[in-house]
């Protein structure tokens, strides 16, 4: 076996600030079909993504919130976490730039740019967004406002450090003319050149003296490093980089980057400013820059206040994982804005993915199993029939996919890669009505092109199901579970060169019992349900806008006193195996352990809690959830759109002390 090529592919890190909505997992889900793609190719693959933690908009939500920027971010990166887990993708690296290795080396590298004159210190007078964290000239303004999301800005002045970004003008100007394909599509090379590089490149202000939250300066601890040396340097500190040098293994193998996966509102910070960084310090270029489209709700981007934000999860409670993943992935075009309505989803769920897959798959399954008695026909059998002018055409549309599929992949057209997979399906099924199986089950003496019109179909299958490995995961090996290979084919060094041959399926293998992919849904019904629910996040976030929920009750203090609530250590935190919602703690009291279950599943990562205090009511009957005891209560707070927050006492409390 040949050693494999290394292959480096990131997404942008995901903002903090709030749970992310469908159409912001769109780049995680095209990233991750990409590195499965690479790996099936034989690459040896390293996919990062990550969160970005730090800045004013953090520092002030979480201020709102009561709570600090460090446990704001450790709730939201752990609903980022868990969303790129539900959605099944295979990222090999998860950064965040709260870790404790990014802020070393981003320090080192802020340091070395510092003292060859690359950073200097100045002072900002301008215009500020704080949603974008981005400051901008008068000039710069469109109507007044962020050019960039159209919002409000502010007057700002202060001390600040500069990046010399207009010493580079000229070389960046020159790299990107020399290199055509390092930004893709060709629009937004012709964007970047014409609209930020030619008419100047300004120096970019690279810290803050009004923000707490984040990195401080190495050497002056009234600044912290702002969010472009910070975010972007995410992709080499993953990987061990030193600016002294010292790179870690990874770095060393997988560095420069194939290509940057990112929303084509920031190729500029990753076009122009991350490149002239790489440069100022002597580091490879990245080989690629692709700037995807977005996925707006019908024709407007998702906004909580607009009653239009979808989250990943609730389409996944009602249509699955793959359902999801194929809708993100064929609905999104090259170069122009993708759409996703519950219409449009219902529409390709019951076409797409029950009709024209999993029909053809169902059925032809089933039919194996209704004339050969659930067993793949003998060689013998199959050669003795005749060959039909349709057996050449299935099998040229079916070997040609691959190639096709490779070459839009290349090129970075998703869409269009799913669809040539479906184009096969629907050749498939068209052979079907081709050679009408149930007519030739009918007569004896055609049992020998009954036999080769099902081999014919489970190859197609077999290629369908590999081809869709990328894409949707899961649904692909049900579907290869029917077909079993040949030990040559398997043994192929290039598992995806295997799903380009029509063939290799293995006589007299079991094809086992048909069972619907996927099952029709009701529109009127689900449109219903989806709707009533979208409207109950629209409700929940005017009433986040509320001051406080009312109060309850009054109560004497000796109701209350009969609450012990203790502060408690977490020791160890895992996830239920058979629950969705439930983490179960092990919590040291002052006096021992107990295990307590709290349904926070959805907003935390187990590990970032071990080691965290937590309250606890601790005289509480103990219950059993899930079929484990739970001792306890772990004390969090409700916030009006429903989500849990937990509550947590300073680290510097002993555990065993009891709240009074």
């Amino acid at each position: 076996m040949t050693e494999r090529k290394p292959y480096y592919l990131t997404t942008a890190i995901a903002y903090t600030s709030r749970k992310p909505h469908i159409g912001n997992t769109y780049e995680i889900v095209m990233t991750d079909a990409l590195a499965r793609f690479r790996r099936m190719q034989g690459y040896d693959v390293y996919f990062l993504t990550g969160t970005d933690e730090h800045g004013q908009k953090i520092e002030e939500i979480a201020k709102e919130s009561g709570i600090t920027p460090q446990d704001h971010v450790d709730k939201i990166a752990g609903e980022i976490r868990s969303i790129c887990d539900l959605l099944n993708t295979s990222y090999n690296g998860f950064i965040r730039t709260t870790d404790p290795h990014h802020v070393k080396a981003v320090q080192g590298i802020f340091q070395r740019l510092y003292d060859q004159g690359d950073i200097y210190k100045g002072e900002y007078v301008g215009k500020y967004c704080t949603p974008c964290e981005s400051f901008w000239t008068e000039s710069q303004l469109k109507d007044g406002k962020c050019p960039d999301c159209g919002r409000e800005v502010r007057d700002a002045k202060e001390e600040a450090y500069f990046l010399r970004l207009s010493k580079y003008q000229d070389w960046i100007e020159e790299y990107i003319e020399t290199h055509p394909d390092f930004i893709y599509p060709e629009a937004r090379k012709k964007e970047m050149l014409n609209n930020f590089i030619k008419p100047g490149l300004q120096d970019l202000c690279v810290s803050r003296t009004t923000v707490k939250w984040g990195i401080p300066v190495p050497f002056d601890s009234n600044h912290v490093i702002y969010i472009w040396i910070d975010a972007l340097s995410n992709y080499i500190t993953a990987l061990g980089y030193d600016a002294n040098g010292n790179h870690g293994e990874l770095y060393k193998k997988y560095w420069p980057a194939d290509v940057h996966i990112i929303g084509k509102d920031i190729v500029r910070f990753h076009s122009i400013y991350w490149v002239i960084m790489l440069h100022m310090l002597g580091a490879p270029i990245p080989k690629q820059i692709f700037g995807h489209p977005w996925m707006l709700f019908g024709a407007d981007k998702m906004s909580k206040s607009r009653g239009n934000v979808i989250y990943a999860d609730e389409l996944v409670d009602r249509f699955g994982v793959d359902a999801v993943r194929y809708y993100l992935l064929s609905e999104m075009p090259f170069a122009s804005d993708g759409s996703i309505t519950y219409e449009n989803m219902i529409e390709r769920f019951n076409s797409d993915l029950a009709n024209t897959l999993g029909n053809l798959v169902n059925r032809t399954v089933a039919m194996v199993n209704q004339y050969f008695g659930g067993e793949i026909p003998s060689a013998e059998l199959i050669a003795s029939a005749p060959d039909a002018p349709f057996d050449a055409d299935l099998k040229a549309v079916a070997e040609g996919t691959l190639p096709r599929m490779t070459a839009l992949l290349d090129s970075y057209h998703v869409s269009d890669a799913v669809e040539t997979v479906l184009t096969l399906a629907s050749r498939c099924n068209k052979y079907i009505d081709e050679t009408t199986p149930w007519v030739l089950a009918k007569d004896p003496e055609q049992k020998p092109r009954l036999a080769k019109v099902m081999y014919h179909l489970l190859c197609g299958i077999r290629c369908i199901g590999g081809l869709l490995k990328p894409f949707m995961p899961d649904t692909a090996e049900k579907i290869l579970a029917h077909t079993p290979e040949t030990d040559e084919i398997a043994a192929m060094d290039n598992e995806l060169a295997r799903y380009g041959i029509f063939g290799g399926v293995r006589y007299g293998a079991a094809v086992g019992e048909a069972k619907p992919l996927f099952v029709r849904v009701k529109a009127d019904e689900v449109l219903k349900e989806l709707k009533a629910m979208q409207e109950a996040d629209a409700a929940a976030a005017k009433a986040a806008a509320a001051p406080v929920a009312p109060f309850g009750e009054e109560i004497e203090i000796d109701t209350f006193a009969k609450s012990d609530i203790r502060v408690a250590e977490v020791r160890a935190c895992e996830k239920v195996k058979k629950s969705s919602k439930l983490l179960c703690f092990k919590l040291f009291d002052g006096v021992g352990e107990r295990q307590v279950l709290s349904g926070i599943a959805k907003y935390y990562q187990p590990e970032d809690l071990v080691g965290k205090k937590v309250l606890v009511v601790a005289n509480l009957k103990p219950v059993k959830l899930c079929g484990l005891e739970s001792c306890g209560m772990i004390c969090s707070a409700e916030a009006p759109d429903g989500s849990l927050q937990l509550i947590f006492p300073d680290q510097s409390i002993p555990a065993g002390s009891r709240l009074c």
